[in-house]
């Protein structure tokens, strides 16, 4: 094998490397954020009576999560709850907007 061939057969291995560890870091920079997905396209986890994914029943149900980026949950916007107050998402379950 040339000199030019194992460098590029290393070159691919390093680039191949780095590109997992991109994909890693990215997973990692996801966070659950509770109180924002609409019913029935929340990532897992909906509370008692529910399975997993897409099982919410109730648009901005507080204990159904959605995965996104580290760092936003609390700055996606979302309409007011119908008193006016305003509804913002949490890393934590909430007890607003749950089925009746």
């Amino acid at each position: 094998m040339s000199n030019t061939a194992k460098t590029l057969v290393i070159a691919s291995a390093v680039a191949a490397a780095v590109a997992g560890t991109a994909t890693t870091a990215t997973a990692q920079a996801k966070e659950k954020c509770y109180g924002i997905s609409l019913a029935g396209e929340n990532d897992c986890a909906a509370g008692p009576g529910t399975t997993c994914a897409g099982s919410s029943t109730v648009d901005y149900q507080g204990n159904a999560w959605t995965l996104v980026d580290a760092g936003t949950c609390a700055d996606i916007e979302l309409p007011a709850q119908a008193d006016g107050t305003p509804r913002k998402g949490s890393l934590e379950a909430q007890d607003r907007d749950l089925p009746a």
